[in-house]
């Protein structure tokens, strides 16, 4: 089993060795066999137009792979300690053979732990697999074996899990890529049209040329749909998993549940408030993937455990009821919520 698993685990790198080599060939293609080659060789020799298109490949290529790099190699974010059970609440959990007897020793381990979401039928949430209560939006990969905070889904082009702490570079890596394959489509295409017209002289230039474009628009395509659907993602503030199965709240399943109320506001939660920072794949991302401010319909404050409050807590509450919250469409509530639990 173990020579099993080192095979898989060694496996898993294919894909990205795979777009590692297809970037490797498209600069030697672009930057050799377009430029060099091809462009240099025309008979106008535009060293102008040469040096414009090597700027702004380079610059593309380098946001490309930095964001790519920072989603490879930076952990989707994992459970803090508090969140595992001791030896001894394992103990008692495991020796309880009824489920609603298990739901309540579960209630007082998490009794000061920040936990609002629960199961479709009611429960704490729990892995048994990590022996641990999952924070609100967590999920447990099983490729990577262990549970991830804000899970999204595990991406094999990058052979990580994307989820709290790198999502942000998830999305800007697609985006660099939709845009260098779009540069590099938009600056070939004239030298694509001089092939099917038989312009071109060198014979391994043509080909290159050919296949490059090719190659880029192929990739744009595919890349834009992915784009599109987690920029919708990122306006909602949803998980692609919260968007097959929406959060379950004391009210019920709630697809909105973790939206602060506006595309901007749900676009700063991942990519920070200072602007200067969000093009560049540098962790700016609000909270610390435990916490999250909720959104409570009507009186019900979706808190898991039934317990009477501490004078702090309905001193919350009471100014919260007292005028001081704001109303969303349906009559939804939107609570800032700092500190869930004491």
């Amino acid at each position: 089993m173990g020579a099993i698993k080192t095979c898989l685990k060694a496996a898993s790198w294919f894909p990205v060795i795979f777009i590692s080599l297809i970037v490797g060939w498209s600069y030697y293609a672009y930057v050799v066999e377009l430029c060099f080659y091809t462009l240099a060789k025309t008979p106008y020799n535009n060293i102008g137009q040469v040096v414009v298109y090597l700027l702004f490949y380079h610059l593309l290529l380098f946001m490309f792979v930095w964001a790519y790099a920072k989603t490879i190699f930076t952990t989707g974010g994992y459970v803090p300690d508090e969140f595992y059970l001791s030896k001894a609440d394992l103990e008692k959990l495991e020796a309880e053979d009824r489920t609603d007897r298990k739901d309540e020793i579960l209630k007082q381990i998490a009794h000061n732990l920040p936990v609002y979401t629960r199961t479709l039928g009611g429960g704490m949430r729990y892995c048994s697999i990590c022996k641990a209560v999952k924070p609100d939006r967590c999920h447990h990969c099983s490729v990577c074996e262990r549970c991830i905070l804000k899970m999204d889904h595990h991406c094999p082009w990058v052979n990580n899990c994307v989820g709290f702490t790198n999502y942000k570079y998830f999305v800007l890596f697609l985006f660099y890529a939709l845009v260098y394959c779009l540069y590099v489509a938009a600056t070939v295409l004239p030298y694509f049209i001089k092939f099917w017209s038989g312009d071109l002289g060198d014979e391994s230039s043509k080909f290159h040329i050919l296949f490059l474009f090719f190659a880029a628009a192929m990739f744009a395509v595919s890349v834009m749909a992915l784009l599109g659907m987690h920029t919708h993602l990122v306006l909602s503030n949803r998980s692609t998993l919260e968007s097959f199965r929406a959060p379950v709240f004391r009210h019920g399943p709630d697809k909105e549940g973790f939206s602060r109320g506006s595309f901007c506001n749900n676009f700063r939660e991942i990519f920070g408030e200072e602007k200067k920072y969000w093009p560049l794949p540098i962790f700016t991302s609000k909270g610390d993937g435990i916490r999250y401010p909720i959104q409570a319909r009507d009186e019900d404050s979706d808190r898991l455990l039934d317990e009477p409050m501490d004078d702090e807590a309905a001193c919350v509450e009471s100014e919260m009821t007292s005028g001081e919250e704001s109303r969303g469409p349906g009559g939804t509530v939107n609570y800032a919520i700092e500190n869930e639990t004491k």
